[in-house]
């Protein structure tokens, strides 16, 4: 049975959606975005705002249930919580090497990575992910990835091409492709509207680049191209949401706080700092970590997912701010005063 939100508010959602509602206003009537859809709560409650359109060209509105590219979102809302059920069940250990995964790999500096590594954002793969490389290879695109030289293992690197490998490993040790495995997931939580594409192409599919003048728009494809050439789903970008599924995956996650059991532990561990960032950043597993104590994530495309576990508080913002050029302006102040209201 799909969740459908209890559409209740507090005054803590109420200042969120009011401030975000005012800054995403702002990006809208500059041009910088067409629009977006903002979710705000508590684990019991939802609200949600909407700004603009959902296209550059108008003239509809988006909705909560607006589908969304979330780029790197997939990361945290996919990639990660697959990565943890595969703990529960035994299919995956965080501290083994991959090599235990590709037995049939016998050579590359990548073989001695682990998942841990790879959620760390420490692993010391390559940091350009670029697969078009490896497009006629005759090698396994795992292997390709692997075999390439480490650089820099243990320092924190932002590294897509861990994730992708997550993705692969994912679908391995499942025996099961990793866009059925997001559905399963999503199916278990009871949440719709979160899947990978292709979508259709509709007045409730956000669109986002333009990459061509005088082409048309992506549009129910995804935006990243290494996630495309992997046939658009991978395990760091490709993942298609709503609002309304965000805000309902926030609720689930933020109630398993203080729960026991492998997947709690799982989940504590990962919002826990592992290795710094920057003067005001650490990472867990997978998620970034402030000062504050919020645990977050961004998606390239111009969306962010946010998670207060001491208040039960989370926010959600989607939009196609990429639609508008690469250079997404105004969209680090908008995420800077997102995170500001978790104090």
């Amino acid at each position: 049975m799909t969740e459908t939100p209890t559409r209740q508010s507090s005054a803590w959602a109420d200042t969120a959606l009011a401030t975000m509602r005012a800054a995403l206003d702002h990006m809208v009537e500059a041009g910088r975005t067409p629009g977006g859809v903002i979710a705000a709560g508590t684990v019991d409650t939802v609200a949600f705002s909407v700004s603009g359109t959902v296209t550059p060209s108008g003239p509809a509105a988006p909705e909560p249930s607006t589908m969304y590219d979330v780029a790197s979102l997939t990361k945290v809302v996919a990639t990660w919580p697959l990565v943890g059920d595969a703990v529960t069940r035994n299919l995956l250990d965080l501290d083994a090497p991959v090599a235990a995964y590709f037995p049939e790999f016998t050579a590359g500096a990548g073989m001695s990575v682990t998942v841990r590594q790879i959620l760390t954002h420490t692993s010391g793969l390559m940091p350009s992910t670029r697969l078009d490389r490896y497009v006629g290879d005759h090698r396994d695109v795992a292997e390709a990835i692997l075999s390439e030289p480490l650089d820099n293992q243990g320092a924190h690197r932002y590294i897509n091409r861990g994730f992708i490998l997550l993705g692969l490993l994912l679908a391995r040790v499942n025996g099961r492709p990793l866009a059925d495995l997001l559905d399963g997931f999503a199916g278990e939580l009871g949440v719709s509207g979160l899947q990978y594409g292709p979508l259709p192409r509709s007045p409730s599919v956000a669109p986002t680049e333009r990459r061509l003048v005088g082409g048309e728009p992506l549009h129910g494809v995804v935006h990243d191209e290494n996630a495309h050439t992997l046939g658009g789903v991978a395990g760091h970008a490709g993942v298609f949401a709503s609002a309304e599924a965000l805000a309902a995956l926030a609720r689930r996650l933020l109630a398993v706080n203080g729960e026991t059991g492998t997947w709690a532990e799982f989940v504590a561990e990962s919002w826990s700092p592992v290795v710094r960032v920057d003067e005001s950043t650490s990472r867990g597993l997978a998620w970034l970590l402030s000062k504050n104590g919020v645990v977050y994530h961004h998606g390239f495309t111009g969306t962010s997912l946010y998670l207060a576990p001491d208040t039960g508080r989370y926010l959600v913002l989607l939009t196609n701010a990429i639609a508008h050029g690469r250079d997404r302006v105004g969209l680090p102040e908008l995420r800077r005063s997102a995170i500001g209201l978790f104090g």
